[in-house]
């Protein structure tokens, strides 16, 4: 019965995906990197077929081609002047605009929001930006350094202009305009059983330091819990993050760790790396060789170290605006088990130390795309658009033994008439006497339509595939994947129901409402989820699925830094172990639909999850 009800809801999703290619669509300039695949695949006839199966026509145009264009051309008339003066003005985030800052809060609420809000201070800015004075104007840089300042999660808007410094001079000054997030952000969840209180500060005193506390306490044996969490985002523009977290849940199972990284952030980064410790004891039921399960205690110590370099290789300046970059990484990762777990549950010793030297090299080419109502109303959202492909290889060693890994990754995306495409192919297995073992092999695909205008309405139509397939598996439930919660499906928990393959189908109709209330917008979305589970005794074939149909409202204001939460209802036509025809609250996420980036990190196995 699932299944009719998953192909009657996909008949009607590529209907309406129909209807939206009728629709005036819109593409990205980017479609030039696959002009010159396609380019290439007429040269002969077996190249150009496959072409065909995989691409569409690349003769299309740009997202906001005016828009695109014109942010590029307006820069573009100081390129290599010097950079005589940068000033940065940051402005409260209600009544105030970016483009127009002659414009002043009137409502007493914008005066009183304002007045207990700290605003950023101009190094929390500076510390984000990659040009600097004294050196020559680059478009490109701009261009990226605004993005940058767009990611943060305290700002909501940012206008960066550049003005001669003088008549006929070959100096220019720089003005960054940022307006703020509000972004004090209190939480509270009550239930007979337990209340929990959340504090999180996403600009700290304007420094743009993350402070995320929680509190929580069981209301019938008055157990307590704790967690904190301190990030600094980047000292003194290094891009250098640090992070520490501790945590001790009401099982008191706690967590202490550091964390410190310069991640590959943006295209023009070169060199990256990081270091992270971590002290960790929690508890878990594990089944014995009768199937029996009991509690067991897990504690153990991980240090984990990495560094990388990235050439480039290619760049396309302004028609394209992506670079094609070679990076090469290393990276060292160790988990020392301070207390062995007994054999009775753990035969095949999984949960023991190890270390692990994995390196890894990697083409990635990438760009950001700016478009709207995709995650947030009317705001600028960047779209990662590109290429990457990459191959790992380690050797770990774990239980007295060497084993070798080897592991191939591919992430695609782009704009097309039909919508936004991406796709993600990874394979990974270890090797040990010329046999594999624990093998994986992951494909993702991510999909959103073209804007759909209905009257005053707006529209998209999301969906994300994830398949993930298991083999020479270890027998240990510690080697198993599941469909709960964010690995398949939000608010399906059944911690004993694993297996070693999994698919999970997920489509959502999201609208956005114009019309808003106090600054809030409601904009109402339908969901449905349909995930599949197998192991070597149950196969996909015999399996009629677990699925999910949600509905619910999202609320968002721009004047927020955490953009929107929402309000979902759920149902559940069974869920393993806890019954049938199950109804529950606030199951979905915004982040259940993302974008896969084409960013290279550390280098890692096939998550397998």
């Amino acid at each position: 019965m699932t299944q009719k009800y998953f192909y009657l809801f996909l008949f009607l999703w590529i209907c309406f995906i129909s209807y939206a290619q009728d629709n005036k669509t819109k593409t990205d300039s980017a479609a030039i990197g696959y002009k010159k695949i396609e380019n290439y695949s007429k040269k002969n006839k077996f190249t150009k077929f496959v072409h065909k199966l995989i691409f569409k026509s690349t003769d299309v145009k740009p997202t906001h081609p005016d828009k695109v264009e014109s942010i590029a051309k307006k820069h573009v008339i100081y390129e290599n002047k010097i950079i005589r003066k940068i000033t940065i003005k940051t402005l409260d985030p209600f009544g105030y605009s970016e483009i127009d800052t002659t414009k002043k809060p009137k409502r007493f609420s914008e005066k009183a929001g304002n007045a207990v809000h700290m605003k950023s201070r101009n190094f929390a800015i500076r510390n984000v930006l990659l040009l600097k004075q004294n050196q020559p104007y680059d478009s490109l840089l701009i261009l990226e350094t605004a993005r940058l300042v767009r990611s943060q999660r305290f700002v909501r808007r940012v206008d960066i202009t550049a003005e001669l410094a003088g008549k006929n001079a070959d100096s220019v000054d720089v003005t960054v305009v940022v307006l703020d997030s509000w972004s004090l952000i209190p939480n509270a969840n009550i239930t007979p059983n337990k209340a929990t209180y959340e504090l999180t500060e996403r600009n700290f005193l304007g420094s743009g330091h993350l402070w995320d506390n929680q509190y929580q306490h069981d209301l019938n044996d008055k157990r307590r819990a704790f967690s904190t969490r301190y990030v600094v985002p980047n000292i003194k523009n290094t891009y250098i993050q640090t992070d520490l977290n501790y945590q001790i849940d009401l099982e008191n199972n706690y967590s202490k760790s550091i964390r410190v990284e310069r991640k590959f952030f943006s295209p023009f980064t070169r060199w990256a790396g990081g270091a992270f410790v971590e002290n960790r004891l929690r508890k878990d039921s594990l089944p014995s060789s009768s199937f029996q399960y009991s509690l067991q205690t897990f504690k153990y110590n991980t240090i984990d170290l990495w560094a990388g370099h990235s050439f480039r290789i290619k760049s396309d300046e302004f028609n394209d605006r992506k670079n094609t970059n070679l990076v090469t990484t290393l990276r060292y990762y160790k988990v020392n088990y301070l207390k062995d777990i007994a054999s009775e549950f753990d035969a095949v010793d999984f949960f023991s130390s190890e270390s692990f030297w994995l390196t890894g090299i990697g083409l990635s080419s990438r760009k950001f795309v700016q478009d709207e109502y995709v995650f947030n109303f009317a705001i600028a959202e960047d779209i990662p658009i590109g290429k990457y492909y990459g191959i790992t290889g380690g050797v770990q060693n774990k239980n007295f033994e060497n084993r070798l890994y080897f592991g191939i990754k591919a992430t695609l995306g782009n704009y097309f008439k039909w919508g936004y495409f991406s796709t993600n192919y990874e394979y990974g297995s270890f090797f040990k006497d010329k046999k594999n073992q624990q093998t994986a092999f992951v494909l993702q695909i991510n999909y959103f339509t073209p804007l759909i205008e209905l009257g005053k309405w707006k529209v998209r139509q999301f969906f994300k595939s994830d398949v993930i397939l298991g083999s020479h598996r270890l027998e240990s439930v510690g080697d198993r994947i599941s469909i709960n919660e964010s690995n398949g499906i939000n608010g399906f928990n059944d911690p004993k129901f694993l297996g070693t393959r999994k698919m999970l189908f997920s489509f959502q109709s999201q609208s956005y409402s114009p019309w808003q209330w106090a600054g809030f917008r409601f904009s109402p979305f339908l969901n449905y989820s349909l995930a599949f589970l197998a192991d070597s005794k149950r196969d996909f074939s015999i399996s009629s699925g677990y699925s999910k149909l949600g509905f619910g409202v999202i609320i968002t204001n721009d004047y927020l830094v955490f953009n929107s939460f929402q309000i979902s209802f759920a149902y559940y036509p069974r869920i393993p172990n806890q019954g049938e025809n199950i109804f529950k609250s606030n199951t979905y996420k915004t982040s259940d639909f993302g974008y896969l980036d084409f960013e290279i990190n550390k280098p890692k196995t096939v998550l397998y999850e």
